[in-house]
């Protein structure tokens, strides 16, 4: 059964992706893998350039259902389990990836084999809330800047409508280089 949905908005188009394929385009598995759901994806760049220019104003909304069964709860803290921030703005990072979804879609089995996003920079992060086990996250992330293959996002993070943390990140989407993939 396929759930991705496609429709045309202001001639641009909206993804919407279940878990399956969430894994067939990142490369993060459990317990690592910190989206459930991509609820919506808009691109904000023109559809038909394929490169990782440009693509200012892409917005993507996802989810994460937080379980106290992820192992860090158990230390962080026993008595009083909070996500750890860290991983708020490496959910933030994992939602900013699908910025390239709509541009690659035409092969979205490729997924992002031979490109990674890799979170080069945070500045401004603030958690404003803690986020419990039981609370489903909604991240919403936009491009802001780009430059070349370097990307700026603004990032917010809510429960329930209210913002919990807040950041920009910058992330640089390198590819594998053959050299590379002959040494695995």
């Amino acid at each position: 059964m396929k759930l991705a949905q496609e429709t045309v908005v202001a001639e641009k188009t909206k993804y919407a992706l279940s878990i399956d394929q969430i894994q067939k385009f990142l490369p993060h598995r459990t317990p690592f893998l910190l989206v459930d759901r991509v609820l919506e994806i808009q691109a904000g760049g023109d559809l038909n350039d394929p490169s990782i220019n440009g693509k200012i104003g892409t917005r993507v909304v996802a989810t994460k259902c937080v379980s106290y069964n992820e192992p860090y709860f158990a230390g962080h803290f026993p008595g009083f389990a909070i996500l750890p921030g860290v991983l708020l703005i490496e959910t933030m990072a994992q939602v900013a990836t699908f910025s390239l979804y709509p541009y690659v879609k035409n092969n979205p089995e490729q997924g992002l084999r031979d490109t990674r996003c890799v979170l080069v920079g945070i500045d401004s992060a603030r958690f404003r809330k803690p986020v419990i086990p039981g609370d489903k996250l909604t991240i919403e992330t936009v491009v802001s800047r780009t430059r070349g293959p370097l990307w700026a996002f603004d990032c917010k993070a809510s429960v329930d409508g209210q913002l919990v943390a807040e950041a920009k990140i910058m992330a640089n989407w390198i590819t594998d280089s053959p050299e590379k993939e002959a040494v695995k």
